[in-house]
């Protein structure tokens, strides 16, 4: 994976996610503002940046950041609902522009569940005229889900279904929701339960596997991924010794996120895998600490494999 920055460029959104970690706020900076973080970036040596939001489709000069990022040597990508992306000029003024990779947001295969999490009933609509477009553009595409309450028991029906009908995608990524960020505060009853996507997600990755696709799985513990703990974004950071850097559109400014380590249980001090795992995201205040168990597998094995797929 290569070294990358975020530079969150706006918090308007063209959906109303239940889960939603940035929601709109009203600030905002200028062109020139966001110019300069490119080139802190740059200087930095970072190989490329992510632009996110909200959704950062919605930023009119996303096509000059891109432009300015290209010019700076960095890759540009963005991560998209797909909805202003559905529009096939758009979409080719940024890779003109010289987006190279669009990371897409899908949280389910299902009409109706996609609506209901988005407040969006042409949500799903759009992005498979997204995905439409892309098949033809030769940029990379990522998807990413984010994992919840009504999904969870249907997440090897989604990777079927977008490697099924749209094979040029190779890459996913799984966020487990973050219960304190803003909306999904509001929804608890998004929350899932770590043994609701236990089956599903394993059935998932072992599908993705047997394609040849690769995958990232974020703030879900090792042991509910053992045949894969080296796809574990926080275990990697944590072996590769690496930090993430983003710059936020509210108070918190710019990040860098270097500890990738949350709860731990009793349990977990037994696991082989207890020194590499992050443990469990705001253990037993959202997640229960007595889902979780030791695992007994080889550490250094695990290491290999991250040392040697850099996908």
């Amino acid at each position: 994976m290569a070294n990358l920055a975020y530079l969150q460029i706006t918090r308007e959104c063209n959906q109303h996610c239940r889960f939603c970690s940035n929601p709109p706020t009203q600030k905002s900076r200028p062109l020139s503002f966001f110019k300069k973080m490119i080139d802190y970036y740059a200087k930095q040596q970072y190989e490329g940046i992510i632009f996110s939001g909200g959704e950062p489709t919605l930023y009119p000069h996303l096509s000059s950041l891109i432009s300015h990022a290209s010019d700076k040597k960095l890759s540009s990508r963005i991560i998209t609902n797909g909805q202003k992306t559905a529009e096939p000029n758009y979409l080719d003024e940024l890779i003109k522009k010289g987006l190279k990779h669009i990371c897409l947001s899908v949280y389910s295969n299902d009409p109706a569940v996609q609506s209901f999490l988005t407040d969006n009933i042409s949500s799903l609509q759009n992005i498979k005229k997204t995905l439409s477009y892309l098949k033809k553009a030769g940029i990379t595409v990522d998807i990413a889900t984010v994992i919840n309450k009504y999904n969870a028991g249907h997440l090897s029906h989604i990777v079927r279904w977008l490697t099924d009908n749209y094979p040029f995608i190779n890459h996913f990524v799984w966020n487990n929701l973050d219960p304190l960020m803003n909306r999904a505060s509001s929804h608890p009853d998004t929350i899932p339960r770590l043994i609701d996507f236990e089956l599903e997600l394993r059935h998932a990755m072992e599908l993705l596997h047997q394609r040849g696709k690769t995958f990232r799985a974020e703030r879900i513990p090792l042991c509910y991924m053992p045949s894969f703990a080296h796809c574990s974004t926080e275990t990697r950071k944590i072996v590769k010794k690496e930090e993430r850097i983003v710059y936020f559109l509210d108070s918190k400014g710019l990040v860098r996120q270097k500890k990738w380590v949350y709860g731990k249980a009793e349990c977990c001090h037994s696991c082989t895998l207890c020194e590499i795992c992050a443990g469990l995201y705001q253990m037993d205040k959202f997640f229960s600490s007595k889902e979780l168990y030791p695992l007994f597998i080889d550490k250094e094995e695990v290491k290999k494999k991250i040392a040697f797929n850099n996908e």
